[in-house]
């Protein structure tokens, strides 16, 4: 069967090489020369990305043959995704705090999943979908950070105000960067909003590409984007304690 036959998405050649190369380029140039700041940083995402997938893909094939092997590649993905949002949200020492919102969001999920037996103790299922819900909780928890201490370093006088008026300082806290911190989900809302009139997002796409019929592969994608909404509000919910409690905080807060 050839590369390009009608399994694949896209065909893998010399031609999705060069066509690759040249969308990094022209991302790296509006990136930099575009004054927003990041050419240097999409170059590097790029590359990075190539070299990852590239392992990964070597990796994986050894991994879903082996139990431990494969609980501790999630581990892994756990712990790069828990660094990426510590150091994404602080560079102080506090980051793997990180880790709760992470944990408090996904592993429920995947246990209620592993428990009636409708996501199988396999790598060629554990891998993706823990993949799907640990991303989504990375993506809710760096902005849910980020956004509360932005918005806390801006309005630190609010905060002052409502310590005077008999607040605690968690309340204090909490009650300025909650609406800016819970935006974070608006993203996930959108997702599942437009599902199917936007976008036919990458589960869908690739239940479809693995033979099942529509209807079956619709069923797995609401499945994702319902857990993704409870994941991500989890995190979400989460990040904001542990910045309104100074568990999570920037040097100079």
């Amino acid at each position: 069967m050839s590369s390009g036959s009608s399994s694949s998405l896209l065909p893998v050649n010399a031609t999705l090489a060069v066509v690759l190369a040249v969308l990094l380029v022209a991302a790296v140039a509006v990136a930099g020369r575009g004054r927003l700041g990041f050419g240097h940083a999409v170059l590097r995402s790029g590359l990075r990305a190539a070299v990852q997938l590239a392992a990964v893909s070597v990796v994986i094939a050894f991994v879903v043959k082996s139990l431990p092997l494969l609980l501790l590649f999630v581990l892994l993905m756990f712990s790069v995704a828990s660094r990426t949002a510590g150091r994404r949200i602080t560079p102080g020492p506090g980051w793997w705090w990180a880790a709760v919102p992470l944990a408090l969001g996904v592993l429920p999920v995947l246990a209620v999943l592993l428990l009636t037996g409708l996501l199988p103790l396999k790598g060629i299922s554990l891998i993706p979908v823990a993949g799907i819900l640990i991303g989504g909780a990375l993506t809710a928890t760096t902005l849910a950070g980020r956004r509360a201490l932005d918005e806390l370093h801006q309005r630190r006088g609010e905060v002052e105000a409502a310590l005077s008026l008999g607040l605690d300082d968690r309340e204090a806290r909490l009650e300025i960067c909650r609406t800016s911190g819970a935006s974070s989900l608006i993203p996930a809302l959108d997702q599942t909003r437009t599902v199917g009139l936007v976008t036919l997002p990458g589960a869908f796409v690739g239940v479809l590409l693995g033979g099942a019929k529509p209807l079956a592969a619709g069923a797995v994608q609401l499945f994702v984007l319902i857990a993704l909404l409870l994941v991500e509000s989890v995190a979400i919910l989460a990040t904001l304690e542990l910045v309104a409690r100074g568990r999570l905080r920037r040097p100079s807060a």
